[in-house]
């Protein structure tokens, strides 16, 4: 593996090449946008330099989206601090007392009980895995409805957090991966994502076609689409890896 960075068209863009890598593949990361372009380890630069220069337009609009959408501040699991769940915020209440983690979600506030001297990472750990239990509840519920009416059906759902995607699907394995942050989203969010990751299941790429199946099985996709899109994101120190890659 090869990895250099160039400025291009004022654009600092990080160029890694593999030689397990077939296709070019470019990412604009959050949370300030930095740019990268994954290729196969002979891929001619002066070509992937071109690419990146085609790609300028769509790179600047990622860019300037990633950095004036609003972003939540670091948690630190303390009382009076706001968590979200199925798009509604909570006050935080914690309690230092026993010597296990207990969430209970009450009508406006979350009780955290954990044992004396918790660790921030911990806090963290423990309240993933019950956004976690929360998600697959809920989903539980969701993707047989679901099946049922597009009558398509996967072969595994898996829920990961990831930093870059609400969700993918491996189409080879009929795998579909659902982002741990939905949990703080609006329910119809979660079902938008579903819906858009099992439509790759008929149409690959995002053609016309795609787009009018996810239509048909889910009218309201747009608006759920903007919610999503208009919701405050959790919070990403730079270079925080969520492994986004299966």
């Amino acid at each position: 593996m090869t990895c250099k960075a160039e400025v291009i068209g004022g654009v600092e863009v990080q160029f890694i090449k593999k030689e397990n890598l077939k296709n070019v593949y470019l990412r604009v990361n959050p949370p300030e946008g930095d740019v990268t372009v994954s290729a196969p380890i002979n891929y001619p630069d002066d070509e992937l330099r071109l690419f990146i220069l085609k790609k300028l337009p769509e790179i600047h609009l990622i860019r300037a989206k990633m950095q004036s959408q609003e972003r939540q501040s670091k948690r630190e699991y303390i009382s009076g601090e706001s968590h979200y769940l199925w798009g509604k915020p909570y006050r935080l209440d914690v309690e230092a007392t026993g010597t296990s983690y207990e969430i209970m979600k009450l009508p406006n506030r979350i009780l955290f009980k954990v044992p004396e001297g918790a660790t921030r990472e911990n806090k963290e750990k423990h309240f993933n895995e019950w956004y976690r239990t929360e998600l697959k509840r809920v989903l539980d519920s969701m993707i047989p409805r679901i099946e049922t009416k597009m009558d398509l059906y996967a072969d595994e759902y898996k829920i990961k957090n990831m930093k870059t995607k609400w969700g993918t699907c491996n189409i080879e394995k009929r795998r579909i991966w659902i982002n741990l942050q939905l949990s703080k989203k609006p329910m119809e969010c979660l079902e938008y994502v579903l819906v858009h990751e099992m439509v790759h299941l008929l149409e690959r790429n995002h053609t016309h076609r795609f787009f009018a199946l996810v239509e048909e099985y889910y009218p309201s996709w747009k608006e759920a689409k903007k919610r999503l899109e208009g919701m405050p994101l959790d919070y990403m120190k730079k270079g925080e890896n969520r492994g986004d890659e299966e």
